[in-house]
């Protein structure tokens, strides 16, 4: 008996999604309620050659509820700004060195609340996003992407185990899932 021909959007519709460069080449792994605040969770994208790409988690309240950011600030005190980060050749020379809980930036609302965001891994600081200064949108827009906060290179001693204090997507996923039974047990 013979079956009939597949529409094309049916066949489209079995096709594997094909994944993104974030999924492709880099693992996700998360902090949450960062310094015990709750839902300012942050997202580090490790690649395969160890480098950190620091960005925000989907739950962040910036990127929830239609905030909208007035300004971003790399300036972490009167003495140290993130945007004086120069790092040159093969070692990495000027680099700053991050803790885990180093600031890198706070962002602004216009509702008058402001959020830092911190560092998550030990490790130089390779580079700050500076076109989110200029186009603050990009942060909501593409956090994974070109929204991106700063980009991290822990030490190759410490790169096995800077995931230690971070959960999995799966793991992430789970805590989602709690956040979401303990607001609506509580409403």
């Amino acid at each position: 008996m013979a079956t009939e021909p597949e529409t094309p959007v049916a066949a489209l519709a079995a096709e594997p999604a094909v994944p993104s460069l974030v999924d492709r080449y880099f693992t996700r792994w998360y902090k949450a309620d960062v310094k015990g605040k709750p839902c300012e969770d942050h997202c580090i994208l490790q690649h395969s050659n160890r480098i950190c790409v620091i960005t925000l988690a989907g739950s962040h309240p910036v990127l929830q509820s239609g905030k909208a950011i007035k300004s971003i600030s790399y300036q972490i005190s009167t003495n140290c700004s993130r945007l004086q980060n120069k790092v040159s050749g093969k070692f990495k020379r000027g680099a700053q060195f991050l803790t885990e809980l180093a600031p890198l930036c706070k962002i602004y609302c216009s509702d008058g609340e402001e959020y830092t965001i911190y560092s998550c891994v030990r490790g130089r600081l390779m580079e700050v996003n500076e076109n989110i200064l200029h186009k603050p949108s990009i942060l909501q827009e593409k956090p994974s992407t070109e929204g991106y906060i700063a980009v991290v290179l822990p030490k190759f001693e410490e790169s096995k185990s800077i995931t230690e204090g971070l959960l999995t997507q799966k793991q992430y996923e789970e805590v989602m899932v709690k956040r979401i039974n303990a607001t609506t047990a509580t409403s």
